[in-house]
């Protein structure tokens, strides 16, 4: 196959559902090839690393658009306002108005508070006893979810609403063969928009100690230039605080349940569980591709030039498991040295939440393990995947719990 099959391949269902044999062809052609169109594509994970982290690359919002007219698609329109996909000079200011929020600090302050939200939400699902329930409904969104809104400020009777309007959302970062796929996605994001719009106006009337306040101040001190850019970066930072930690511990779970030993080994101390949730993150990312777009000529990216405009397409899912960087990739194995996924991207678009979602994980697996001992798939119908490849994660995990 060339690069432009192996992408065609990977927008089918097929190939969206285990997309692994297709990175591993791709790695076949190099590390970074040319795909047609003004298209690069990039499975190495040296290559990966370096394009993360070039000033010469910056988001791409053009590889979801497909020539789709963004003042169209609401959903394209509040994406184009968020830092997830902004460039010089906007990122820089916006990046700096929601850093302090995430440093190192305030995550390792949040541990206690995000121990109580997981030993709160175990002892709701201790009430279900051995009937089957569904663990992405049941704790791997809440979890996150609670954490992040609890920082924002989202009171807790509308938390519940998110879920859908974050997967419908979560279609603008796909890459998108037709821009109809948009229309829950463009239903979605006028509920959101809507939503933090009045949000903040609450909090300019009645300030409180939380994340919403705290960027409508950003806003009206001129940090953040309008209200759209305001609702687009509240509305980023709930998506991307839960939806993919959601499918962190998700697929986590389900790896787990394929290797009883290392589930044996997190109960007893003798797998780390920091480990643990690297391996995950190297071995089934829950982001598999990210998108870059060429800012200015003379930039290389693992070895070949790529001229100002030209649309690169990151596959870290593939670099994750290059066998140039990892000894037998395929396997997981959390006692892995070295462990360095790519998971959270890099450079100036490293995510911001990333010590956050290994703190939820940690804590999530660490007290769920050790709360029940007897935790298993639920006989009868499996685990669905959801269609999704940049995002990739499951829509259920039937499991029981004693």
């Amino acid at each position: 196959m060339d690069a432009q099959s192996i992408v065609a391949q990977l927008l089918t269902p097929e190939g969206r559902a285990d997309p692994y044999p297709l990175y591993e062809r791709a790695r076949e052609l190099g590390p970074a090839v040319p795909a047609g169109d003004g298209l690069l594509l990039v499975s190495g994970y040296e290559a990966c690393r370096q394009a993360l982290r070039s000033p010469g690359l910056g988001a791409d919002i053009a590889l979801v658009t497909w020539g789709a007219d963004l003042a169209g698609h609401p959903s394209l329109a509040l994406l184009s306002r968020s830092l997830l996909v902004a460039n010089p000079p906007h990122h820089g200011r916006l990046r700096s108005s929601m850093a302090q929020l995430f440093t190192a600090r305030r995550v390792a302050a949040l541990e206690a508070g995000v121990a109580g939200i997981t030993d709160a939400l175990l002892d709701t699902l201790a009430e279900a006893g051995s009937a089957p329930l569904d663990f992405m409904d049941a704790f791997a969104f809440p979890l996150p979810a609670h954490v992040i809104c609890d920082l924002l400020g989202v009171p807790v009777e509308d938390r519940h609403r998110f879920r859908g309007h974050a997967a419908d959302l979560m279609a603008t970062l796909e890459l998108l063969a037709d821009p109809s796929g948009l229309e829950a996605a463009d239903r979605a994001a006028l509920e959101v928009h809507r939503y933090f719009t009045e949000l903040a106006d609450k909090r300019r009337a009645e300030p409180r100690d939380d994340l919403v306040t705290t960027m409508a101040t950003a806003r009206d001190e001129g940090v953040l230039h309008d209200d759209e850019e305001l609702v687009a970066n509240l509305a980023s930072l709930l998506l991307a605080g839960f939806e993919t930690t959601t499918h962190l511990l998700g697929n986590g779970l389900k790896l787990l349940f394929e290797h009883p030993a290392t589930m044996a080994g997190l109960r007893t101390g003798t797998v780390p569980v920091q480990g643990f949730v690297d391996e995950v993150l190297r071995h089934d990312s829950p982001v598999q591709v990210s998108n870059r777009i060429v800012l200015t000529d003379g930039v290389r990216v693992g070895g070949v030039p790529v001229p100002a405009g030209s649309h690169v397409v990151l596959l870290l899912g593939a670099a994750n498991r290059d066998p140039a960087r990892y000894e037998d990739p395929d396997r997981f194995d959390p006692h892995r040295q070295d462990i360095q996924p790519l998971s959270f991207g890099g450079g100036a678009h490293h995510c911001l939440g990333a010590m956050l979602a290994r703190l939820e994980a940690a804590t999530a697996f660490s007290r769920l393990l050790a709360r029940f001992p007897a935790l298993r798939p639920a006989p009868g119908a499996g685990p669905v995947r959801r269609d999704r490849l940049v995002l990739r994660g499951h829509q259920s995990l039937p499991v029981v719990l004693t």
